[in-house]
């Protein structure tokens, strides 16, 4: 029985053989083959493989952002380049290097233009003089809030044109809501804030200079160890970097100066040889994203700002309001800065009585919205 039943086995082993060398015969055709098999004596794919062709290789790009990986702007920055990549389908892939890992915030904008990085997101206010027109977005012109900025600092960008960004291929800006002033001293007055070291980027100097203090430049990254150390004693800051930053914890008091809030605008820009060597199609999509993150980034500036506002309350710090009265002086004291502005762009041969003028009826429209 064990015998036959091997018999069998070897029998039916045989069989299967000749029929396998039969079969293609039989008929006079082959089967089609199926999508995807592997050719006659090639190598089978690997497991999970798609079908056809392989992909070609991404467009890889580097984008520098100045601000950490934690602030909300840069959640927003990255959302954008995950955009990005979703929209190509997979055509272009962007890393993100925040807080200053591939260049620091005021090397950002030249790093793009000498290919050390192929996308960045820093302040213009961070280089002064190398974006003079632009300058005139920082103003102390009362701005209300980041979404307000955001709109008004791209549509101002949009009309002009400025010469002094031809070297790269802007996307876009955006701008936080009013500076404050947020301070270890309390400040009622303008002449409360007489001599007051206040951390300032080199633009809202201007205004530390105009109410009396004395600035100390520097940008944000540096501020905390400042106000720890005493080298500062204030920051006039949007209120969002008293969490963003937590510069909430080191200081004591928060006075609304919204009346003269200036803003800072902060580009997103591209090596001008890479955006060129672009497909249209995804120039297109770069395009299409970039429009629809400058709403996102102005949100988030406000969502900022009233977390920071949370963040102060919940810490215990103390907000201090100027009357109308007040206001009024603080705003008579920065009216030399607009001046000195207008006068500075003629000198250049550069149209700032104008843009300043569009700027002041752009915010004087919004608040009437």
């Amino acid at each position: 029985m064990f015998e036959s039943t091997i018999t069998r086995r070897i029998t039916c082993l045989g069989l299967v053989a000749l029929l396998s060398v039969l079969a293609p015969a039989c008929g006079g055709k082959t089967g089609a083959p199926v999508p995807g098999a592997p050719a006659p004596g090639g190598p089978a794919p690997a497991e999970g493989a798609a079908a056809g062709p392989a992909p070609a290789e991404p467009i890889k790009l580097s984008y520098s952002i100045f601000f950490p990986p934690t602030h909300i702007q840069c959640i927003t920055g990255e959302e954008w380049a995950k955009e990005i990549k979703k929209r190509t389908n997979g055509r272009v892939v962007i890393t993100v290097y925040p807080g200053g890992s591939l260049t620091k915030a005021p090397e950002v904008y030249e790093g793009v233009v000498n290919g050390i990085s192929d996308i960045g997101m820093s302040c213009f206010a961070y280089t002064r003089g190398r974006f003079p027109l632009l300058e005139g977005l920082d103003l102390p012109l009362g701005y209300p809030d980041g979404s307000t900025a955001t709109r008004v600092a791209n549509e101002m960008i949009q009309k002009y044109q400025p010469a002094e960004i031809a070297d790269t291929h802007l996307l876009y800006v955006h701008a936080h809501g009013p500076g404050i002033l947020a301070s270890k001293k309390r400040v009622n007055t303008v002449e409360d804030g007489a001599g007051l070291k206040s951390r300032a980027t080199v633009l809202s100097s201007q205004v530390v200079e105009s109410l009396g203090g004395a600035p100390v430049g520097m940008g944000q990254p540096e501020t905390d160890e400042a106000l720890q150390k005493g080298v500062a004693e204030a920051t006039l800051c949007p209120v969002e970097t008293l969490k963003g930053w937590k510069q909430g914890e080191v200081i004591d008091y928060v006075v609304d100066t919204s009346c003269i809030g200036y803003t800072t605008a902060m580009f997103v820009t591209m090596n001008l040889d890479k955006w060129n060597a672009l497909p249209p199609d995804i120039q297109q999509v770069f395009n299409e994203v970039s429009e629809e993150w400058i709403a996102k980034h102005g949100a988030a500036w406000d969502q900022a700002d009233a977390e920071g506002r949370e963040v102060v309350d919940g810490l215990g710090k103390q907000t201090i309001a100027l009357d109308e009265a007040e206001q009024a002086r603080w705003r008579e004291k920065v009216v030399p800065i607009l001046d000195e502005y207008v006068a500075n762009m003629t000198a250049k041969n550069l149209p700032g009585d104008t843009f300043l003028a569009d700027l002041q009826e752009k915010l004087a429209a919004s608040a009437g919205r």
